[in-house]
């Protein structure tokens, strides 16, 4: 949709540039009164601030397009990945499920390898596992970083143009000795404007670009971590404690009771007292 909306933009100005020197040909004798297009201006400046611009529009553009093909579900947790760990799982394949996660680039075989390899303690492959989430989770963020530093540049180079473009105007209006033509020193500032126009064209889309981009990261990282997190369940070692299938504790040792009935088991009998014996 970014991309879209950039190559509308761009035909808008290209057109609206392309009529007014189509008018500008048709009418010779009126090119004076006849306004130049915005991208005709823009073209106009050949100098390292709009090269630099240009520049930094390709690589915006190029990391626009390979984050949006790498943050997806099916490449960020493919379920063929998931498929196989379970039937791995399920068979008890460890040995050949740390070589698969070891060699698997997906979300979540880079979250389990390091948890397999801390076994058989489960707190220790549960922390190892949320270390990775983590590592995985600002690596990611760092990939999209570049679009939110290129964002900030965008205006502030257009403005590095502005002011040199202004410079430039009014130091040939001091040569003229303050008697410049206006129309002259018009079209200065137009060109010395048109920078400041690169620089929000290239900052505008990379911002909005970084904003859905961090989103998809957030919520990519916590589908993942969660299912992640699920797999590590089903590889839970037998002895982790308070956790189900883990095997009951053996009973106390009880001292061994002599055979026959238990004193619990007896019945208690009150003794009856005997009456005293009768005289002879």
């Amino acid at each position: 949709m970014l991309l879209a909306a950039m190559l509308i933009a761009v035909g808008l100005i290209a057109n609206a540039g392309l009529a007014q020197g189509t008018g500008a040909a048709a009418a010779p004798g009126s090119d004076a009164s006849q306004p130049e297009g915005v991208l005709s201006i823009v073209m106009s400046n050949k100098d390292p601030v709009t090269y630099t611009i240009v520049a930094l529009s390709v690589v915006a553009l190029s990391l626009i397009i390979s984050s949006a093909l790498r943050l997806r579900m099916n490449a960020f947790v493919p379920p063929a990945t998931v498929n196989t760990i379970r039937e791995m799982i399920e068979q008890r394949q460890f040995k050949e499920l740390i070589d698969y996660t070891e060699n698997d680039p997906s979300f979540v075989a880079r979250s389990l390898n390091p948890a397999l390899k801390r076994a058989p303690s489960f707190q220790a492959m549960k922390e190892a596992m949320e270390t990775a989430v983590g590592e995985q989770t600002a690596e990611q963020f760092r990939k999209i970083e570049y679009l939110n530093i290129i964002g900030n540049l965008g205006p502030l180079l257009g403005l590095l143009g502005t002011v040199l473009g202004m410079i430039t105007a009014f130091s040939a209006m001091k040569a003229a000795g303050g008697s410049a033509d206006p129309s002259v020193l018009s079209g200065g500032i137009s060109k010395a404007l048109a920078h400041t126009f690169m620089g929000l064209f290239l900052a505008v889309p990379a911002l909005a670009a970084f904003g859905v981009l961090r989103t998809l990261v957030d919520r990519l990282t916590i589908r993942g971590a969660l299912v992640a997190e699920e797999l590590l369940l089903m590889i839970r070692p037998a002895d982790a404690p308070g956790k189900p299938g883990a095997p009951p504790p053996p009973p106390a040792s009880s001292p061994r009771q002599p055979s026959g009935p238990s004193s619990a088991s007896r019945p208690r009998v009150n003794p009856v007292p005997q009456p005293p014996s009768a005289p002879q």
